[in-house]
């Protein structure tokens, strides 16, 4: 179990690592509400066909329970936001940049979830995971610091404002995905949750004549964002959800900042962003400390089952 837990968190890392240069990509070329009203509907409704199949009973479960419906559909409005607003920020400033916005949800996310989780504040007391997460962020702001991007462009900014405002979602999100997976699949969460905010983008999409804009846009491109949106559904929402609920939040905060790494060596490679030398050493750092904090948890583990 332990091996398959690292192979799920290392094959996240390369995955996102193409999601957001993908992401980046696509947000050049649609307008954020349809952007994310194809890319969740397609990857939604992907998910609700397995479902179908799959997961019938655990359907009929969500549908019997007006609370988890309600959870649900709260979690559908918290993705909704969190990513109209990430993926503006992506507009705005690059692909890397999206994937290290996200190491500053980690000490928010770790403390929410310290505080309403035993297990989590079980894990996040440990000696060698704190410091092995306080190398692996310093090394990550210290990323962030040597980014060819941080100069100033008034746009720029505004772009991380609405990167920084993401994140504080996804924190608070992550807490209402944790507390759902204690009943549910993830996949089923998944299948809703894209549903949901897929209907509410086009909705508002609809709403504003947005949608409108797709008559100008070549019918291959709309073709790509609907598999991306399906790529993207099944590592940024599944294997993201699937981590949460077998592994927890704290865990999940300390993979995240591995991404950033990956992020920069596939955008080098398909969207020709830089990597400076003092970026590689703090990709070192980030990677260490991640180790550092994994080996503990690993331990702690391994300790349990022999108990």
């Amino acid at each position: 179990m332990e091996r398959n837990d690292y192979l799920t968190r290392i094959f996240y890392i390369v995955l996102m690592g193409f999601g957001f240069p993908i992401m980046r990509y696509m947000s050049i070329h649609f307008d954020t509400l349809n952007n994310n009203a194809i890319r969740f509907l397609s990857g939604g409704i992907f998910f609700c066909i397995i479902c179908l199949f799959k997961f019938r009973e655990e359907i009929k479960t969500i549908l019997k329970d007006y609370k988890i419906v309600l959870s649900l559909f709260l979690l559908a409005i918290f993705m909704t936001a969190n990513m109209f607003l990430f993926i503006n920020g992506l507009k705005y400033t690059s692909a890397i940049s999206g994937s290290i916005f996200g190491i500053l949800a980690m000490p928010l996310g770790i403390i929410f979830a310290s505080v309403f989780y035993s297990d989590e504040r079980k894990i996040v007391t440990n000696k060698r995971f704190i410091h092995g997460a306080i190398i692996a962020f310093l090394g990550s702001l210290f990323f962030v610091l040597n980014s060819h991007h941080s100069n100033g462009n008034e746009i720029i900014h505004i772009g991380y404002i609405y990167l920084t405002c993401a994140i504080i979602i996804q924190s608070i999100q992550n807490l209402i995905v944790k507390k759902l997976a204690l009943n549910l699949p993830a996949i089923v969460i998944s299948a809703s949750t894209a549903t949901l905010s897929g209907i509410i983008f086009l909705t508002i999409a609809i709403y504003t004549n947005t949608f409108n804009n797709l008559r100008e846009v070549p019918f291959t491109l709309i073709t790509g964002l609907i598999f991306a949106g399906i790529y993207g559904m099944l590592t940024g929402m599944l294997m993201a959800f699937y981590i949460l609920k077998k592994q927890g939040v704290a865990i999940f905060n300390m993979t995240q900042l591995l991404i950033p790494i990956s992020t920069g060596i596939i955008g080098y490679i398909t969207l020709g962003e830089t990597i400076s030398i003092m970026q590689m050493i703090s990709g070192v750092i980030v990677i260490f400390g991640c180790i550092l904090a994994s080996k503990r948890e690993h331990t702690m583990r391994t300790k349990k089952c022999i108990a």
